[in-house]
C-alpha cells in the first residue's frame, strides 16, 4: 500500500525500492517470511551484490534510509510511478518515463479526469495515469491477454490503487469500450498494433463536451494510418512527436594557456567548469500521435482521401 499515499515508516506489505547505484535499483515487497521451493516458511533474505538484506529489518525504517549490508550499503526508497518503471517485473515491453510525461501532458490529465487506455501490458503507463488523476479520477485500462489483465488488477489492488484503477479484458479492436463508458472519458490512449481500428470507438467513449486523443506506435507505417482516420473522422490537431532523452554533466576540464610565458613559475593550465555531452543515448522507442475532438455540436466528418491508384472515375469506400 505504498502507491496511495506517502507515509514517512515502511509497514508490512510495502513495496519499497532498493537503491544500490543508478544502475542496480530493485522493488522488493516488505513480508517477513516467504515460503521456499521445499515449502517451508522461512525468513525473508533478499541477496544483493553488496551482501544479504533481511527483509523484516526494513518494518518501522523511514523511508529514504540507508541500510547497512555486509559488503557495502543500500537506500530504501518510497516507490514512485518512476522508479517502479525502472524496477517492474516485464509483462511486455514497457513505456519509458519521457514519453510518460509526454503523454500526460499532451492528455490534459488532472485530479478528476476520467481516462480510458488500452493496451495495460505491465502498468507502467497506468501507475502514472493513477498519480495524474486521483484521488477523484478513474484510469479504465483495457487488455485482449486475460491473464495479464488479472496479474495487472492484483498489482494495482496490492498497490493501493484499486480505487482508481479498472483493469478489464476485451478486446477493444472488436468490442470498443464498453456501452458504460460512452460519453464518459476526457481522454484515450492506446498502445495497439492497430490503433486506427479503434478510432471510431474512442469517439463513442470520449465526453460530448471534446477530449484528447494520444496513440503511441513504434512503427511510422502505423503513424500514417492513424492521421489519416484521425483526419477523417474530425479530429483536429493532428500532430506526431518523438521524444528522445539527452543527459548532460558538468565536469571541470583543464585547457593548456596559450600566453603563458616559459620562465613563468604560474600555472600553464587553466581549469573550468564545462559541460559534457553523454558518449551515448537512448534510442527511438515510437512515435506519439496526439490530437483533439471537438465538442461534438462542431465535429466535421471528412471523407478519406482518394488512393492515388484508384481508376479514374471510381472512388474509395468511406473507411
Amino acid at each position: 500500500m505504498s502507491f496511495d499515499k506517502y507515509k514517512t515508516l515502511i509497514e508490512e506489505d510495502d513495496v519499497v525500492i532498493l537503491y544500490l547505484n543508478p544502475n542496480s535499483m530493485y522493488a522488493i515487497k516488505v513480508k517477513t517470511n516467504v515460503v521456499d521451493k521445499l515449502g517451508k516458511t522461512v525468513d525473508n533474505v533478499f541477496q544483493t551484490t553488496y551482501g544479504a538484506l533481511k527483509v523484516k529489518d526494513l518494518i518501522g525504517t523511514e523511508f529514504g534510509s540507508k541500510v547497512t549490508l555486509s559488503k557495502g550499503w543500500a537506500y530504501v526508497l518510497h516507490p514512485t510511478p518512476e522508479l517502479w518503471t525502472l524496477t517492474l517485473p516485464h509483462r511486455t515491453q514497457i513505456i519509458y518515463t519521457p514519453d510518460i510525461s509526454m503523454i500526460i501532458l499532451q492528455l490534459e490529465l488532472r485530479p478528476g479526469s476520467v481516462i480510458v487506455e488500452s493496451g495495460t501490458g505491465s502498468g507502467s503507463l497506468t501507475h502514472a495515469l493513477a498519480r495524474s488523476v486521483r484521488p477523484t479520477g478513474h484510469v479504465y485500462t483495457f487488455d485482449f491477454h486475460e491473464q495479464r489483465v488479472s496479474v495487472a488488477q492484483e498489482e494495482f489492488s496490492a498497490h493501493g490503487l484499486g480505487g482508481v484503477v479498472t483493469s478489464r479484458h476485451r478486446d477493444v479492436c472488436k468490442q470498443g469500450f464498453g456501452e458504460e463508458l460512452t460519453g464518459r472519458a476526457d481522454a484515450v490512449f492506446l498502445d495497439l498494433p492497430h490503433p486506427w481500428l479503434v478510432i471510431e470507438h474512442a469517439i463513442r467513449t470520449i465526453k460530448d463536451s471534446g477530449g484528447r486523443f494520444c496513440s503511441f506506435s513504434p512503427c511510422i507505417e502505423q503513424v500514417q494510418k492513424t492521421c489519416e482516420t484521425l483526419h477523417s473522422e474530425g479530429f483536429t490537431d493532428i500532430e506526431t512527436m518523438e521524444c528522445l532523452r539527452r543527459e548532460y554533466c558538468v565536469q571541470n576540464r583543464s585547457f593548456p594557456l596559450a600566453l603563458a610565458d616559459q620562465d613563468d613559475s604560474g600555472p600553464k593550465v587553466h581549469t573550468m567548469p564545462c559541460m559534457v555531452l553523454p558518449a551515448n543515448m537512448p534510442g527511438h522507442t515510437g512515435y506519439l500521435t496526439c490530437a483533439s475532438l471537438p465538442p461534438v455540436w462542431s465535429r466535421i466528418q471528412r471523407q478519406p482521401a482518394q488512393d492515388s491508384t484508384t481508376p479514374p472515375g471510381e472512388e474509395t469506400s468511406p473507411q
